[in-house]
C-alpha cells in the first residue's frame, strides 16, 4: 500500500479500521471534511469519465455510478495536462473553468481534484470534491488530505484491477476449454479386493493445455469465474460417452460438486445413455448449500438406475453427517484413512467402522488411495470389497484404453 502523506496520516486508521469499502470511506471522509456537496471517483475511458463511486447525500439523483460525460465538457483532463489547477477555491477566480461548461452548467464554485494512476503508472481517473458554493478556505493541507485519500483509494482501485484481469485470463482459459474440448477423459480400475477383477472404473479428468495443471485447479478457476457447472457438465457429458465400451459388468463414475448436482442437469445426461451402470460421485469441498435440491436430485438419478458415492468420506465436509443425509450406496475412504493403515491402529479402527456403517445401511465400500500391498491386504481383512489406487492400477486415458477416439 502507498504511505499516506504524513500531515494526514493520523486520519488513515479512521478510513482502514472501518472494515469496509476503502474507496466509499474515503469519498465520504474527505466530503466532510472539506465541508464540499459531492465527491466521486473516476476512472477515464476512451474520451470519457465515467463514475466508478459517488458520495453526495441528498444529491443523488445528480450522479449514478456507472453514468459518464465527455470529458472536454469537465475539469478532469485539463487538470491531468496542467490547464487547470487541482485546487479551486472559487472557480469565478479561474479564467479558464469560465469556459467549460460544467462550471456554469451545475454550477460549480469550489472544486478539489487529483489523479490516481494505475499500477504501471498511467492515469486511471480523478479523486474530486466540489460544492456549488466558493469554499475560500480550502487551502494546500486540504489538498494534501486529498492526495492521502486519493492513494488509499488508488490502492484498492488497483487491486481490483488486478482481480479483474485475472479472472479475466481465468474466464478466457476455461472458454478454450470447453471451446475446444481441451481435455481428454482418463479412466482408473476400481479393483474388487478379494479376486482382483475389475468392479468398474473412475472417470478422471486431464486437460491438455500446457503448463500442466492438476484438475481441481481448473475446476477451481471455473468456480472463480461462474463456469464450474458448465464445465463439469462437459466433462461428465464426454467421460458418459465412453460407457458404451466398457465391459458390460463394470459401472462407470463420474464426479459432480453438489451445486452441479443440485441444477437437475445431471439427470438429463445419464437418461440418456440408457445405463444403470453409472456412479454419480459427490465430491465435498465445500459446505452443501441447498440439501434440499440435492437430496431431490439424489433421488431423481437412482429413480433411473444410478448410485450414489460420497468421495473423499472421512475427511473435510464428507463426515458421517452428509453420509447419513445423502444414503449413499457407495462410501469412498479417503486416502487419509487408508494411508499407513496396516501400521496405524486409529486409522484401521475408523476404517473398520465405516465398513460397518456401511454394511448395516447396505452400501458398498471403496478404498482410495491404496498405494502398498500392506495396505490393500489390511483394507481387506477390515472387510473393504473395493479399492483404487496406483498399487492396484494406474489411470490410462479411455482413448488408449478401449482403443476408441477421443471425442472431440
Amino acid at each position: 500500500m502507498t504511505k499516506p502523506i504524513p500531515a494526514a496520516a493520523a486520519l488513515v486508521p479512521k478510513i482502514m479500521g472501518d472494515g469496509g469499502d476503502i474507496v466509499a470511506n474515503s469519498l465520504s471522509f474527505v466530503r466532510t471534511h472539506l465541508d464540499m456537496e459531492v465527491a466521486y471517483l473516476s476512472e477515464l475511458v476512451d474520451d470519457r469519465l465515467v463514475f466508478r463511486a459517488f458520495n453526495a447525500p441528498g444529491l443523488e439523483d445528480m450522479i449514478s455510478v456507472g453514468q459518464s460525460m465527455p470529458l472536454n465538457e469537465v475539469y478532469c483532463q485539463h487538470i491531468i495536462e496542467g490547464r487547470l489547477p487541482e485546487l479551486m477555491p472559487d472557480t469565478d477566480d479561474v479564467p479558464f473553468a469560465q469556459t467549460i461548461g460544467i462550471t456554469t452548467a451545475l454550477p460549480v464554485r469550489s472544486h478539489v481534484s487529483v489523479p490516481i494512476h494505475r499500477a504501471n503508472g498511467e492515469v486511471y481517473g480523478m479523486f474530486c470534491c466540489l460544492s456549488r458554493k466558493p469554499r475560500p478556505s480550502l487551502n494546500s493541507r486540504d489538498l494534501e488530505v486529498m492526495r492521502a485519500f486519493a492513494s488509499l483509494s488508488a490502492d484498492q482501485v488497483n487491486t481490483q484491477l488486478s482481480v479483474k484481469v485475472v479472472a479475466q485470463a481465468k474466464r478466457a482459459s476455461i472458454e478454450a476449454i470447453l471451446n475446444t474440448c481441451g481435455f481428454e477423459i482418463a479412466l482408473q480400475p476400481i479393483i474388487c479386493l478379494q479376486d482382483q477383477g475389475t468392479a468398474g472404473y473412475e472417470a478422471l479428468c486431464r486437460f491438455s493445455p500446457e503448463p500442466y495443471r492438476p484438475p481441481n485447479i481448473w475446476f477451481d478457476d471455473a468456480a472463480d469465474v461462474g463456469l464450474q457447472v458448465v464445465l463439469e457438465l462437459y466433462v461428465i457429458e464426454v467421460a458418459l460417452s465412453y460407457l458404451k465400451d466398457l465391459p458390460t459388468e463394470c459401472y462407470l463414475a463420474v464426479n459432480t460438486s453438489p451445486d452441479t448436482l443440485a441444477t437437475g442437469r445431471i439427470s438429463p445426461l445419464i437418461a440418456a445413455v440408457g445405463e444403470d451402470r453409472v456412479v454419480v460421485e459427490i465430491t465435498e469441498h465445500a459446505a452443501i448449500e441447498d440439501i434440499d435440491a440435492l437430496l431431490m436430485e439424489i433421488d431423481r438419478l437412482r429413480d433411473l438406475g444410478a448410485r450414489i458415492a460420497i468421495d473423499d468420506a472421512g475427511a473435510g465436509y464428507s463426515g458421517l453427517q452428509q453420509i447419513i443425509r445423502l444414503r449413499p450406496d457407495v462410501i469412498k475412504l479417503d486416502v487419509s484413512l487408508t494411508k499407513d493403515v496396516d501400521k496405524d491402529l486409529a486409522r484401521r479402527s475408523l476404517a473398520s467402522a465405516m465398513v460397518q456403517f456401511a454394511h448395516d445401511t447396505k452400501a458398498r465400500v471403496v478404498a482410495e488411495g491404496i498405494e502398498t500391498e500392506a495396505e490393500m491386504r489390511t483394507l481387506r481383512s477390515l472387510g473393504v470389497e473395493w479399492g483404487q489406487g496406483y498399487h492396484l492400477a494406474r489411470p490410462c486415458l479411455a482413448s488408449d484404453l478401449l482403443g476408441v477416439r477421443k471425442l472431440a
